[in-house]
């Protein structure tokens, strides 16, 4: 009987760390992030937490309310019900109390999300502009060029951005191949390729770019975006992809554009807006983003044709 209970146990362990382990570590803190505010609620008001029922959580979704998106909502009540998996309990985040509640939000909210605004065309050659006029250290100069250029070029997430090692890379004739490991939509790491082709502007060429900042910095294996330490010594040190945030901002500053609704995730979909507006579609856009859904690819082409399929457009006045 003890045998079969040490077994039993053994298994409850195993398959608690195989939840974890399908989820990636920027997803597993995030989960713990928001649950930490679910539970800091819940001691406020001496309600459980773990485990919690589906009356409390509403309670804790209604006051979200007051000040969040309906977006951090849904998150928050993903974030409740995964913690709750992974401690091994359940929590029906399907009770009618719960989606009714939602249905109520939304209706009273509305649940029209507004996103970061896109760095486009024109945004980017402003800042490639920008960094050459700076008077700082050529290698810097070429580093940041490259992580902006390429991030646009390849409609990167911030993450797949930084994470892209020497090793990854295959220059061809057309332009560059980058192999992707992993992804937020790829947590098994399946991977995919990108293609870059070589634009007949070098100023504003990924590839180019990318080739003069391999040659300059002397990188031939290992990350390609590296942090740089006092005097713009290069070290070893992957960049992080807080820091490309920091240094789109920067250069819109020093652009002299309002950096406020610009993050990361503007390359991103900077370039699936300007894909969209010179007339790609859907799947050539999904292709390079790695998006699953056409849901918010839809949503780019939609916002970059609103005055080109615009019927005020046939009113002659």
């Amino acid at each position: 009987m003890n045998e079969l209970t040490t077994d039993l146990k053994s298994l409850h362990e195993a398959t608690l760390n195989n939840l974890k382990s399908s989820k990636a570590n920027n997803t597993l803190r995030a989960y713990k992030s928001d649950f930490k505010d679910f539970g800091a609620f819940c001691a406020k008001h001496r309600l459980n937490s773990l485990p919690s029922e589906p009356k409390i959580v509403s309670l804790y979704l209604t006051h979200l309310s007051k000040n969040s998106k309906i977006s951090t909502i849904r998150r928050r009540l993903v974030s409740i019900s995964m913690v709750h998996k992974l401690k091994g309990y359940y929590l029906d985040t399907k009770h009618p109390i719960i989606v009714e509640n939602l249905m109520g939000i939304r209706r009273t909210r509305g649940s029209i999300q507004k996103g970061k605004k896109p760095l486009l065309i024109n945004h980017l050659k402003t800042l490639i502009n920008v960094i050459n006029e700076q008077k700082i250290e050529e290698i810097k100069k070429s580093r940041d060029k490259t992580i902006i250029l390429l991030g646009f070029g390849g409609g990167f997430r911030r993450t797949e951005l930084i994470s892209i090692d020497h090793e990854d890379l295959e220059f061809v004739p057309e332009g560059l191949k980058i192999y992707i490991k992993r992804s937020k939509t790829d947590q098994f790491g399946e991977g995919m390729i990108k293609g870059l082709p070589y634009f007949a502007n070098e100023t504003y060429c990924p590839v180019f770019n990318l080739k003069r900042w391999l040659k300059i910095s002397h990188i031939k294996s290992g990350p390609i975006f590296r942090r740089f330490s006092k005097g713009s010594k290069l070290t070893e040190k992957r960049l992080t992809d807080q820091s490309v945030v920091l240094l789109i901002k920067e250069y819109l500053n020093l652009a002299g554009i309002e950096n406020k609704n610009f993050a990361g995730h503007s390359l991103r979909s900077g370039f699936a807006t300007v894909a969209a507006e010179s007339g790609a579609d859907e799947r050539s856009i999904m292709a390079m983003t790695g998006h699953k859904s056409t849901q918010m690819v839809r949503r780019y082409i939609r916002e970059a044709n609103i005055f080109k399929n615009n019927a005020l457009n046939k009113i002659k006045i």
